[in-house]
């Protein structure tokens, strides 16, 4: 925990948003995100791209998929989205789930609270693995990234606010749950409290702006089930 109490924001706390990858499951756990970006690069030199060095070893398919925004290509930019996608549907299939992320998304709706989704992945992979594990009602809206526009992903604010409108929830009795600064950033750029995730070594400093910062999934179902509505 930082800054501020737990029980404090779940108090006050009426709209959960949860960010995918990390705080509800491990999407690229047996399918691994760089082998992902191996392929996305190879669709790339095969369009006759040129990849820059920083862009040769990096592990993160995202990552791979913002450099495209820098090509001014819209039509390679679709493509690798395209691949992207399809990879991450496919990967939904064998992802790890979060512990106690389930026991969130259950407490909080029993609680009267909304959930949402907000990931930078792609909403149809955030469906077929809510949908394997049969979590499909309890959550509304899951807001993806915007196809083909990766500079709209976090910490771009535009999926926050656009889960804020769907849900037409007051921003003040909203947070966002996310194991990325860009979480923390596009966060408290749309004025919801951000909430660290940090599961892995280093993340409690990386994730220090958060309003607060839990080690496990189970500290935000705790305190979510003490609240009486």
């Amino acid at each position: 925990m930082s800054r501020t109490n737990l029980r404090t924001i779940a108090d006050r706390t009426r709209y959960v948003l949860l960010d995918f990858d990390g705080p509800v499951c491990s999407i690229f756990a047996n399918y691994p995100a760089a082998t992902v970006a191996t392929e996305l690069r190879r669709l790339l030199v095969a369009q006759g791209v040129t990849i820059p060095e920083h862009i040769q070893t990096e592990t993160d398919p995202l990552a791979v998929l913002r450099f495209t925004a820098t090509l001014n290509q819209p039509t390679i930019t679709r493509r690798i989205d395209d691949a992207l996608r399809a990879a991450e549907v496919t990967a939904a299939a064998t992802a790890e789930p979060t512990p106690y992320a389930r026991e969130v998304i259950v407490t909080a709706h029993q609680t009267g609270r909304r959930v949402a989704i907000v990931s930078n992945n792609s909403a149809e992979a955030v469906r077929a693995y809510l949908t394997a594990r049969r979590l499909t009602d309890y959550i509304h809206p899951i807001i993806g990234r915007t196809h083909g526009q990766p500079d709209q992903m976090k910490p771009n604010p535009a999926p926050v606010l656009a889960a804020i409108r769907e849900l037409h929830a007051d921003p003040e009795q909203s947070i966002l749950v996310g194991d990325s600064e860009s979480d923390i950033e596009a966060a408290q750029a749309a004025r919801v409290t951000a909430i660290g995730y940090a599961n892995k070594r280093g993340k409690r400093t990386r994730l220090a702006k958060a309003e607060a910062i839990i080690g496990s999934m189970a500290e935000l179902a705790t305190a979510l089930a003490h609240e009486e509505l």
